[in-house]
């Protein structure tokens, strides 16, 4: 998980600090590193490091990015990867002058990929996939950049938003499902693409439209234009952005985040009524889902966890250990909100499960009757091959027990998950999303 930005813009735009307003807003997507890649004429300037964006910027380290074009990334790597090599952008000179690259997704044939790179005789400094893309272009005989982009996307299988850029253009580039998301947007004085619109709307900018599933976009300074990469009727867009990866305030096909979880909520209490007497959620991605529910079953809504808002997301830390630690620094009961009730406590969805345990032993703790746990997703039994770091089923805690053996491993009264047909009713995806981890019905090829 990952996001992703970049900017083509008049030489009257500061890029960097814009940028780094984006990527604030994209921070949610990945706390581990940041980076930017601003061009001045025909020279990179590039700054990037591990932390979370406020981390590696300061004023400093922003003044040494001059340019009005930029390119952007913050993101998480695969487990075991996560040290400032694999930091992106990632940048090269190649023999279109200087390039950098951005990547919001997986690929599912990396082995491959790398193994035949490193045959034919290409020196590769990390892990990342990004580097596989750029190889692949440089070593493309096409004349201009987006060419070269064309020769590579015909090599890639996954799910993937790239941004790229070199000192006179900027190019997007959508996966052919349209797994991954990236969103085209227009400034004053120039255009700009993203992951989410939260990170457009952030900086002054309105988005446009969302860049199509296969879809190559390339603006430049004679304004924006696009082709068609692959022609296929079928999309697969993740259904996980919808339940916790996107921002509440983001669109995602003309319809808001926040109202969508609001819709997942109430079709999950019309699923699964409860006699209790309040809900609460797991603060921040299952707080609409929890106010849909408590609106259609007609039950207070409570927020009885407190938040710590300087403690990153629990489900994207790199390892077991700092998510277990995570848990008890980022939420804690409020006691007279909890104290003698039956509560529903409101999810998301239940991966491992090491955040959902903890918190029911601290609502206990703090005195609750009643833990009904309720998710708002059906159960996590597959791994994501798309850009989401669960690489194996032993890692799922649905995957290898029974509902009834999860409840009993989380404590908690009861546990509920919406179903798979309830969730794709309530984003009005049938048929055009990918749900590969709680059907194990993957959009494209995967290792094994």
């Amino acid at each position: 998980m990952s996001g992703v930005f970049g900017m083509f813009a008049d030489p009257s735009v500061s890029a960097a600090p814009l940028g780094y307003m984006a990527l604030y807003a994209l921070q949610h997507r990945g706390q581990e590193s940041a980076g930017l890649v601003v061009t001045e004429g025909d020279v990179l300037h590039a700054h990037k490091g591990m932390g979370l964006t406020s981390e590696v910027f300061d004023d400093a380290s922003l003044a040494k990015l001059p340019g009005s074009h930029a390119i952007g990334h913050v993101g998480y790597s695969r487990s075991g990867e996560n040290h400032v090599t694999n930091a992106e952008p990632l940048w090269a000179t190649s023999r279109f002058g200087p390039a950098a690259i951005a990547l919001d997704g997986s690929l599912t044939n990396r082995k491959v990929l790398r193994e035949r790179l490193l045959d034919t005789g290409a020196l590769l400094q990390t892990t990342t996939d990004s580097e596989l893309i750029l190889q692949l272009m440089v070593r493309s005989r096409k004349e201009s950049p987006e060419e070269a982009m064309v020769d590579a996307a015909k090599e890639l299988i996954g799910g993937y938003a790239v941004v790229a850029m070199t000192p006179d253009r900027l190019v997007g580039m959508r996966d052919p499902l349209g797994i991954r998301p990236l969103v085209l947007g227009r400034l004053e004085g120039g255009h700009m693409l993203a992951s989410e619109t939260a990170a457009i709307t952030s900086i002054g900018a309105e988005p446009v439209r969302e860049v199509e599933p296969g879809e190559l976009v390339i603006i430049d300074r004679n304004g924006v234009r696009s082709r068609r990469l692959f022609d296929r009727d079928r999309r697969a867009f993740c259904v996980f952005e919808y339940i916790y990866l996107a921002r509440q305030d983001s669109e995602i096909e003309g319809h808001n985040v926040h109202l969508i979880r609001k819709e997942i909520g109430r079709v999950l209490a019309r699923e699964r009524p409860l006699d209790v007497d309040v809900v609460i959620p797991t603060p921040d991605s299952s707080v609409s889902s929890a106010m849909g529910y408590a609106e259609e079953a007609g039950i207070p809504y409570e927020m009885g966890l407190v938040k710590n808002r300087y403690v990153g997301r629990t489900f994207i830390q790199p390892t077991q250990a700092t998510r277990q630690f995570g848990v008890r620094l980022k939420l804690h009961p409020i006691r007279t909100v909890v104290k003698g009730k039956r509560v529903v406590l409101l999810d998301d969805s239940i991966v491992r499960g090491t955040t959902t345990a903890n918190v029911i032993r601290m609502l206990r703790e703090a005195g609750a009757k009643e833990v009904h746990m309720v998710v708002a997703s059906p159960p996590f039994t597959h791994p994501c091959h798309y850009g989401i770091d669960v690489p194996t089923p032993a890692e799922l805690i649905a995957s290898r027990r029974t509902i009834e053996e999860v409840r009993r491993h989380i404590d908690a009264d009861s546990l509920h998950y919406l179903s798979l047909e309830g969730l794709q009713k309530a984003v009005e995806g049938n048929g055009r999303l990918c749900h590969a981890c709680f059907s194990g019905d993957y959009p494209t090829e995967v290792p094994g």
